[in-house]
């Protein structure tokens, strides 16, 4: 940690004490706008008139709007919120945190999301983190690949427009699971691709089809001419998940979930699920890119968060596939936790 952090920490702690509360003040709006004193309130544990002193200041500092309907954020409280983001990593030490999970899993980069104890908010911290990180990260030309899920939808929602459009393409990296159409891998690609002001293609087929059709519908002309872009992302964005979720979400029958449960699978990419050495123990028929693809793409970004995920990471992730990880500052400790490093609290 810096060491002026650590002086300001030890003398004058209430600094950084209302500091954290106005950084969770404006994550709340950011993620729930519009919303009301109460129900900021309840959910920082915060009385009413805490509150109310703490959005006084941020209004008089032009961070937020009081509405009809509650309080929203402004452009300059995003703005001034991404720099209470590197605040805030400086003072819980975050950046120690990345450089332990970049050792265990031997990749390039680890992005951690300051999250407090058993937030609601983790999945759209880690989507504003990622939308941030992607409108950094692309340049012209880029061919970004996005596959499905809730963490990837959060990516999508809290990308902002850009003003300067950007010549990019994005492409669905799976096919559908046939679940809710907003995490689905195309909807994901169009938002993305709206928000960037780029163009997007479709994958207008399921993710889990029988290998009996699969061959006969990947060669169908319009799906083959969205398979061989796709094989030129040169960026790749896809989450990871357990496999008793993906199961779930796949629908899978009894005989198949104790193949699962027999193999000891624990998660699951790419249709493909992972025991908890990383070995490959089950596979699905399934369109879209394969694990095999991952190491022809210049950047391959992986984003899990949550507690339940860090095992799955952990099977998952490694450095012949993986550039980068984001995930939260909580999954960040139980990763370390499992691989025998403590809690590592501050």
């Amino acid at each position: 940690m810096n060491y002026l952090f650590k002086i300001q920490k030890k003398l004058v702690p209430e600094l950084i004490n209302v500091a954290e509360i106005r950084y969770n003040i404006l994550k709340e709006v950011f993620n729930h706008q519009p919303i009301g004193r109460r129900t900021l309130a309840r959910k920082l544990d915060l009385s009413i008139r805490s509150v109310r002193k703490h959005l006084d200041f941020l209004y008089d500092k032009r961070y937020i709007k009081i509405t009809k309907s509650g309080t929203v954020i402004t452009e300059n409280g995003e703005d001034f919120l991404h720099e209470l983001d590197n605040y805030m990593k400086e003072i819980k030490d975050i950046a120690n945190l990345e450089d332990q999970i970049e050792e265990i899993l031997d990749i390039d980069k680890v992005m951690i999301v300051p999250v407090e104890k058993d937030s609601e908010i983790i999945n759209k911290e880690i989507g504003r983190f990622t939308s941030r990180f992607l409108k950094e990260l692309i340049k012209d030309e880029d061919i970004i690949a996005v596959t499905g899920g809730s963490t990837l939808a959060q990516v999508a929602e809290t990308m902002v427009f850009l003003e300067e459009p950007q010549d990019v393409t994005v492409i669905p990296g799976r096919g559908g699971l046939g679940e809710k159409v907003e995490i689905q891998a195309n909807t994901i690609a169009s938002k993305i691709a709206k928000k960037l002001g780029g163009k997007y293609k479709l994958l207008h087929i399921p993710d889990d089809i029988t290998r009996e059709s699969l061959a006969m519908i990947t060669n169908e002309p319009s799906v083959k001419k969205t398979l061989d872009q796709l094989q030129q992302a040169n960026i790749l964005i896809h989450g990871i998940g357990t496999a008793e979720m993906m199961s779930a979400r796949r629908d899978m029958d009894e005989s198949e979930l104790r193949k699962l449960k027999d193999k000891g699978a624990i998660a699951e990419a790419f249709g493909l699920y992972f025991n908890k050495n990383g070995e490959v123990v089950y596979s699905t028929a399934s369109v879209g890119l394969s694990m095999a693809d991952l190491k022809k793409i210049n950047k391959v970004i992986a984003v899990a968060g949550g507690v339940d995920k860090a095992r799955a990471i952990l099977s998952v992730v490694s450095p012949e596939y993986h550039d980068i990880l984001i995930t939260d500052e909580i999954t960040a400790r139980e990763i370390i936790s499992l691989k025998g490093g403590g809690n590592n609290k501050n």
